[in-house]
């Protein structure tokens, strides 16, 4: 799991949490293939790719991509190498986008479904489904000039829907989180930072019970959580869904492409010993109840705790 625990703090607060990346840190994570990233991105590009490939109309998406694919093949030339955007080899998936920029042709011998879904899809968003299905992460474009999102490649959202935000200011994107204000209040200020020379990460978590990395709202199972079983029970049906964001600033065009890597694990198996429980326990304890609204824990959030609270003893 790409997530570091020392993030989890109590009280919980919705904060920027922004910190410099480590000089020499990746900040992308080659698919292999049949992950279950890969899969559940084919399945989304398949199905589901109106919602998952977004931008505004008119926006220029090439130089973000152009430094994208750069920073792809410079930290894994074994998985992605690159000739320019007509010329992009997704290594380890067996295939490749040749010809003009316009019109870029797959070609390759492995994965059959990974051809058949970029054929399926509009010239201009090959290269951006490529590189989706090559990485982990999902994408997306900050224009630091004005503080909106004018390009997305989001295939597995975590409970949002990317064509509701796709165009949209930093702080609008953010208006229904709860408890919000220290990130609305800093929106500018924050999509200045990111665009500027340095890198930048934060981690996000939340405990869910959807098993999937694909979380877009209109296929999550709607039910609520089980009323009728104990902590124990209920801990062993939930996830630990974490977030890995960075941010590629590309300074000369006051512009960032933002990466967000999802990852999920069984609640019991992602809590490596009594003190990661017992600083779950604790945010946990201290959200707020428009915070546990959100996130949808309220009918949850005691039994975990009562469950949490014994493994931080154990």
């Amino acid at each position: 799991m790409s997530f570091d625990f020392a993030s989890i703090t109590a009280p919980f607060r919705m904060q920027p949490g922004l910190r410099r990346l480590a000089a020499g840190a990746p900040q992308l994570t080659p698919n292999q293939p049949g992950d279950r990233a890969l899969r559940e991105k084919l399945a989304v590009l398949s199905a589901y790719a109106q919602q998952a490939l977004l931008a505004t109309p008119g926006f220029d998406a090439r130089p973000a991509l152009q430094a994208l694919s750069a920073q792809a093949a410079n930290e894994h030339p074994q998985a992605w190498s690159s000739e320019g955007l007509a010329d992009v080899h997704a290594c380890q998936l067996g295939w490749s986008l040749q010809g003009n920029e316009s019109d870029p042709q797959p070609h390759g011998d492995a994965l059959p479904e990974v051809g058949t879904t970029l054929r399926a899809l509009p010239p201009e968003w090959r290269l951006p489904a490529l590189l989706s299905l090559a990485f982990v992460e999902d994408f997306a474009i900050i224009d630091g000039a004005t503080a909106h999102i004018p390009w997305m490649a989001v295939c597995l959202p975590s409970g949002w829907a990317p064509e509701e935000k796709i165009g949209r200011h930093f702080a609008q994107v953010h208006a229904p989180v709860a408890d919000n204000q220290l990130l609305i209040t800093a929106a500018d200020h924050l999509t200045r930072l990111v665009t500027g020379h340095d890198r930048w990460e934060r981690f996000v978590w939340t405990i869910t019970r959807h098993p999937r990395l694909h979380a877009h709202p209109e296929r999550q199972d709607p039910a609520p959580w089980p009323a009728d079983i104990g902590a124990e029970q209920l801990a062993q049906q939930a996830f630990f869904r974490t977030e890995h964001q960075t941010f590629i600033p590309l300074p000369d065009l006051k512009q960032a492409v933002f990466t967000i890597r999802v990852d999920l694990q069984p609640l019991p198996q992602a809590l490596p010993d009594a003190a990661h429980a017992k600083q779950v326990h604790d945010a946990l304890a201290s959200m707020s109840p428009a915070v546990l609204a959100y996130r949808g824990l309220t009918d949850a959030r005691d039994r975990l705790l009562v469950w949490l609270a014994t493994q931080a003893e154990a």
